[in-house]
């Protein structure tokens, strides 16, 4: 795997994970307090930090063989959870992800909760909203950057990919103090799916002890495979949700 490929798939899984965090506390600093939703976010990365800094060492200290089984298994179980809702939403069978709509549910949420202060902290619901969201779509942004990273041996790449990725998309938000609804995550998840299955397969199998021919190259093959997989499935599911559509409405309309 190329330093440019590793690069690309870490920043490209990392960016979805960022801009649902900065949803959250846009959300909190629009609907609450700022300052108290700014607080929650560094104290959530310096969480995160601390994380980061004692799996790291510990990932590159474990035999290449088995981090790739273990890096591999992991790897298939956040593809596949991503891969079934993306292909699910690109068939029809479940709603589009829609930053706008999750922004504006988080902020009548953050509007409705009750006020309070703690210690140096004004407003403690927006420190916890945006601490929370910092800090959960940080550990997966983590966890993508350090199983990639240690994977290919490369682990300041991968978070340097993480890093630019987590910048880009603050900055933006900040900058407009808005949901960044026009970045088409629906496809990027889709994309980050396929990807993290993909390398699931391929590093798990590595793991196991199998030989891939052409070793790396045999990435060429298995990426395009899981995709076109993918995108069969998401020909057949569109055809049962439009044969399905018309019997669910008269089911609906018969139980008037």
């Amino acid at each position: 795997m190329s330093a440019t490929a590793l690069f690309v798939a870490v920043f490209l899984a990392c960016m979805v994970e960022a801009v649902e965090a900065v949803t959250i506390v846009l959300a909190a600093g629009t609907g609450r307090d700022w300052r108290s939703a700014i607080t929650g976010a560094v104290s959530g990365l310096a969480v995160l930090a601390v994380i980061v800094a004692a799996l790291g060492p510990a990932l590159t200290a474990v035999p290449l063989e088995g981090l790739r089984l273990v890096v591999g298994g992991l790897l298939l179980v956040f593809g596949l959870q991503w891969l079934r809702k993306a292909i699910l939403r690109a068939s029809g069978l479940k709603a589009l992800h829609d930053e706008d709509e999750a922004f504006r549910t988080t902020l009548a949420a953050a509007k409705a909760a009750p006020g309070g202060s703690r210690g140096f902290v004004t407003d403690w619901y927006s420190f916890t909203l945006s601490f929370k969201g910092v800090l959960l779509e940080g550990l997966e942004v983590a966890f993508i950057a350090l199983t990639f990273g240690a994977n290919q041996q490369n682990i300041p790449l991968a978070a340097a990919a993480a890093l630019a990725a987590v910048v880009i998309v603050t900055g933006a938000g900040l900058a407009i103090r808005a949901p960044l609804t026009r970045v088409p995550e629906n496809t990027m998840k889709l994309v980050v799916g396929i990807m993290l299955t993909a390398f699931g397969i391929f590093w798990g199998a590595e793991g196991a002890g199998a030989v891939w021919p052409g070793a790396d190259a045999a990435l060429l093959v298995v990426v395009p495979g899981v995709a076109l997989f993918s995108l069969a499935l998401i020909g057949v599911l569109r055809r049962v949700a439009r044969t399905s559509a018309p019997a669910q409405a008269r089911a609906e309309r018969l139980a008037r």
